[in-house]
């Protein structure tokens, strides 16, 4: 059982899949049958969040520190100037709802958004750490949650309740 949950932990860290794809493993008959929802929500939070502090505090470091070097300088160099372009789009369209905003990114479920992506967002805008961290873990539970009633099957039984 701990190696499941073990699992679980380290997909949820993981950029791009994140808590969206451990939840529906989790989820799964074909992972062992499903975990109880309780630890395996627990489990995924913490697996999404623990990168934040460092994302937030160190991927721009990096980025503008690998900017001049000669074979990552180029993209390097292109994260931060799409983050920081992207970014003051996104200050200008949400205002004084910015930390709303990133809630809602990082809680959508869709390819490219989440804890990793919303919290370099955050640290290129240069937002509150804290009140970021709560716009983030807010996120990701509404991203857990969706996730868990999209694998339990829940939109589609009422899609076809809908017909």
């Amino acid at each position: 059982m701990f190696k499941k949950y073990l699992i679980i932990f380290l997909v949820s860290m993981v950029p791009l899949i994140e808590l969206r794809g451990a939840v529906p493993i989790g989820i799964s008959k074909s992972f062992g049958g499903p975990l109880p929802l309780l630890p395996l929500y627990i489990t995924c939070i913490l697996g999404n969040m623990l990168p934040v502090p460092f994302i937030f505090f160190f991927a721009r470091k990096i980025l503008v520190w690998g900017s001049d070097k000669k074979f990552i300088g180029k993209f390097f160099k292109f994260c931060l100037e799409k983050g920081e372009k992207g970014g003051k789009k996104l200050q200008e369209k949400a205002g004084r709802g910015l930390y709303f905003a990133l809630f809602l990114f990082v809680g959508i479920p869709v390819p490219g958004t989440g804890a990793w992506t919303g919290t370099l967002a955050a640290s290129l805008l240069d937002m509150d750490f804290k009140k970021s961290c709560i716009a983030i873990i807010l996120g990701v539970i509404l991203a857990g949650v969706i996730m868990g009633l999209a694998s339990a099957g829940v939109f589609g039984a009422i899609g076809a309740m809908a017909k």
